[in-house]
Formats: C-alpha cells, sequence, structure tokens
C-alpha cells in the first residue's frame, strides 16, 4: 500500500507563484519515480513533471520553464515550483508514485491523493 499526501494549493492571481508539496509513505521503495499530475473537469488527469531517485527530470510542454520539480533526499518527498502561473494552470494537482522508463512516467495504479486545488484567477 502507498498513500500519497498533497499539500500547498490556493488561490492566487496570474503571474503568481505557489510551491506545492507531497509526501509518500507506505511500500514505496519498488517505484523510481514521483511525479504530478493535474486534473481539470471533463478531462483526464494530465502529467506535468516527474522526477527520478536518479534526479533525472521531465515536463510536460506547456510547463517546461515556468515549473519544478524537486524530490528530498529520503526520496519520498516531492515539491513542486509553479512560477508565472496563468488562468488556464488552474485545477486540482495530484502526487503519484510510479516508475520512470525508456524516456516515460507511468504512474502506479491505484494510489492517488487527494489533491491540492490551484485557482488561478486572471
Amino acid at each position: 500500500q502507498v498513500r500519497v499526501v498533497e499539500s500547498g494549493g490556493g488561490l492566487v492571481q496570474a503571474g503568481d507563484s505557489l510551491r506545492l508539496s507531497c509526501v509518500a509513505s507506505g511500500s514505496i521503495l519498488r517505484y523510481n519515480a514521483m511525479g504530478w499530475y493535474r486534473g481539470t473537469p471533463g478531462k483526464r488527469p494530465e502529467p506535468l513533471a516527474w522526477i527520478t531517485t536518479d534526479y533525472i527530470t521531465g515536463y510536460q510542454d506547456s510547463v517546461q520553464g515556468r515549473f519544478t520539480i524537486s524530490r528530498g533526499d529520503a526520496n519520498n518527498t516531492v515539491s513542486l515550483q509553479l512560477n508565472s502561473l496563468k488562468a488556464e494552470d488552474t485545477g486540482v494537482y495530484y502526487c503519484s508514485v510510479g516508475d520512470y522508463a525508456e524516456g516515460k512516467y507511468y504512474p502506479a495504479a491505484g494510489y492517488w491523493g487527494q489533491g491540492t486545488q490551484v485557482i488561478v484567477s486572471s
């Protein structure tokens, strides 16, 4: 079993910054990466960024250069720095654990937290 808890969301204005945090616990040693997804009504959650235990990172094109993912030394915490926020960044942000292989991130099924809401007003 894996449990993830996200925090740090809020209501901000366009151009502002936020820092999201996630703590994972349980059987996480089998996974070599953690990532962030964004959920919006009517759409499937989209991957935003991921980071491996070797600190390899990847980003979706729409957030490249604005968002930065990082992880703690214990490999069970991950943060997402959101800069230059836009109204289209509004959504529920979810943290995940998973596997990184051949240039792609695969979140583990069934291990999602409650998410943290980010609302960006224009």
